[in-house]
């Protein structure tokens, strides 16, 4: 029987940021909440989660962000009223979401003090168990969910492990970035130091952490005593670069699609990649975008 250190079942989605990039819409409404097409982004996480085979998922929230939960809750009026006008795909679609088949928790971050502090505060819900940390600013799309992966990874190394992606150079300031020793398999590496957003001139490689984590309970040891770094906050890669000194860290090399929700620029072409796909939407927008490039062309 598998025992209970070598499962990983618990995720932590941390979702108390500010929203700043996104105002004034996040000024009453949760960045998280902001839709794809029909779905908000935090959904997708919540779903890899449970593909990847969590069972236990804890969102650390902040003020104004009680519609995560409104969202996941089940809505009696609203469901009774599509049951009885006969809309039964809609029904079955938001039943689907309150039966998502994991256990959803919260707990609140009173000041946006870093993502390192954010997780800290998951630590008597994870005990001593490996768990996962999955960022909503990302959304990542592969055959075997990102997740998934760094599981099977931390089977076979039993080592916290980070999702990290190549990046263009001169944008490696908005990243943890990665110092990579060896290569320990295919796509997995050793690394030396971990530094959060360094300058591109100091950067030691082009490898930049993305929103997926694995990480051992050693790690809230370290967070305990942490002391804020870059903005005056407590920073998790300072943490996990710490953590590296006594226990192997790796760094998985991610082969998929991101898309980066977290800016705007990234939110409008992730919305509309999902659009092209989406069987309510996917021909009339095709057609949109053939018809609106014809005019970009003439307008030049």
């Amino acid at each position: 029987m598998e025992k209970m250190k070598d499962r990983v079942r618990k995720a932590i989605i941390p979702a108390a940021g500010l929203g700043t990039r996104f105002l004034p819409v996040t000024k009453a409404m949760p960045k998280e909440m902001l839709p794809i097409v029909d779905k908000p982004t935090i959904q997708f996480i919540v779903e890899e989660a449970k593909e990847s085979g969590i069972e236990d998922i804890l969102i650390v929230t902040g003020k104004n962000k009680r519609s995560i939960e409104n969202h996941f809750d089940a809505n009696p009026e609203l469901e009774q009223d599509l049951e009885k006008t006969g809309k039964k795909e809609l029904l079955k679609l938001t039943q689907e979401i309150t039966d998502l088949g994991v256990n959803l928790y919260y707990t609140r971050q009173p000041h946006p003090a870093g993502l390192g502090d954010a997780i800290f505060r998951a630590r008597s819900f994870v005990g001593n168990e490996p768990f996962v940390v999955m960022l909503g600013d990302d959304l990542m799309k592969d055959k075997v969910p990102l997740t998934k992966q760094l599981i099977d990874d931390y089977h076979k190394t039993h080592a916290s492990t980070l999702a990290v992606m190549k990046v263009a150079h001169e944008e490696v300031y908005k990243y943890g970035v990665i110092d990579p020793e060896n290569s320990e398999s295919k796509g997995l590496y050793n690394v030396k130091h971990f530094v959060e957003k360094p300058a591109v001139k100091d950067a030691p490689s082009d490898l930049a952490i993305i929103g997926r984590y694995l990480l051992t309970p050693e790690i809230f040891d370290i967070l305990a005593t942490q002391k804020p770094g870059r903005g005056g906050e407590v920073q998790l890669t300072d943490a996990i670069d710490t953590l590296n000194k006594t226990q192997r860290v790796f760094a998985r090399v991610f082969e998929g699609e991101r898309f980066d929700v977290g800016n705007k620029e990234g939110y409008l072409e992730t919305s509309i990649q999902y659009g092209l796909i989406h069987p309510e939407t996917s021909e009339a927008l095709r057609n949109y975008i053939i018809e609106l490039g014809k005019k970009l062309e003439k307008n030049k």
